[in-house]
């Protein structure tokens, strides 16, 4: 069988936890579950549903292999290093940077990591970027919106432009959206079901109208949960961009012209959601992704619906993508 790499996949650490449950307060508060697990919330709005497998490597090297899975390119999940005081989000992007790479170090043939980085304090971003790049990350996290502010904001601008040097890409991962408690997401825990994959359609439309991707011309992005709803929604940000002046004032080209810049992984939950992905962004522009350890991922769920596609097709989902994306 082809090789099988999972490019949306998450770890923390206890002592990345601890820096959270001591400095995320009050905008990032912790409580237990009626199950007995612990719950991160954002202003009161749950989001992260913490699982003992989320800090044991040995376990996630297990459960890939009962999967079938090789290589597991991990992440920081949000609220990653945005922790508003310079010291702690650098503290909290350089606590999980070298987990990481102690963890691909210890499990080389299994183990690739993105880099979280202090996105607000843009020099000290920078220098984490390279450091951690020399330390062997392979992209970039980043969450679909920066505490509230959004990803095309000039104060990231010089963050984007060192990537887009770089050339490698980037996963962005969704959080809690912006006026959550708001939209009233508290109730029925709707922030992993709805409000994650609004922020991610959310970002990455901006991005499309902005003219990001004329600014940066290497930079490729991995759009978690199947880009959201943007496979659903792009014919409509195309005509939107014909009819509607405000919408075309960023960029030169309609959105769809820059899908070939974007990935989209395969965490979506229906044979039809993932068939659209594969028609919108293409066979070569789909890559595999688990969720895992998160209670809503399902690397063998995934897998299977990934290789019920064309074999050529599934081929390249596999792993043959991330190979070439991530030059693996």
């Amino acid at each position: 069988m082809s090789i099988v790499v999972d490019v949306h996949t998450h770890m923390v650490t206890r002592e990345y936890l601890a820096l959270l449950r001591e400095k995320g307060a009050p905008k990032y508060t912790f409580r237990t579950l009626p199950s007995g697990f612990e719950c991160i919330d954002k202003f009161g709005t749950p989001f992260f549903t913490l699982l003992p497998d989320m800090w044991n490597f040995p376990a996630r090297i297990a459960a890939m292999d009962a999967a079938g899975v090789d290589v597991a390119v991990v992440s920081l999940t949000s609220p990653n290093a945005y922790l508003g005081d310079l010291d702690i989000s650098v503290q909290a992007a350089q606590l999980m940077n070298n987990a990481f790479a102690e963890a691909q170090a210890t499990w080389p043939d299994r183990i690739r990591w993105f880099a979280s980085l202090p996105w607000q304090h843009a020099d000290a971003a920078i220098a984490e970027l390279k450091r951690a790049r020399a330390m062997g990350a392979v992209g970039v996290m980043v969450i679909a919106n920066i505490e509230e502010e959004s990803l095309t904001a000039d104060q990231f601008a010089p963050i984007w432009q060192a990537i887009d040097e770089m050339n490698i890409p980037v996963f962005i991962h969704p959080s809690v959206p912006p006026g959550g408690d708001v939209m009233d997401m508290k109730k029925y825990q709707l922030s992993p079901p709805i409000g994650f994959t609004f922020d991610t359609t959310l970002a990455v439309s901006r991005m499309l109208y902005d003219g990001f991707f004329e600014r940066y011309k290497n930079i490729r992005i991995i759009a978690a949960h199947g880009g959201g709803a943007l496979p659903f929604l792009i014919g409509r940000l195309d005509f939107c961009y014909e009819r509607i002046p405000a919408c075309a004032s960023g960029a030169p080209k309609p959105p769809s012209a820059y899908l070939d810049r974007i990935f989209l992984d395969a965490v979506v939950f229906t044979q039809g959601a993932l068939n659209l992905c594969v028609e919108t962004v293409g066979p070569q522009n789909v890559l595999y992704g688990s969720d895992y350890p998160h209670n809503i991922g399902d690397m063998t769920g995934i897998l299977a619906r990934v290789d019920a596609l064309d074999p050529q097709t599934a081929k390249k989902i596999r792993g043959e993508n991330a190979v070439r994306l991530f030059s693996l």
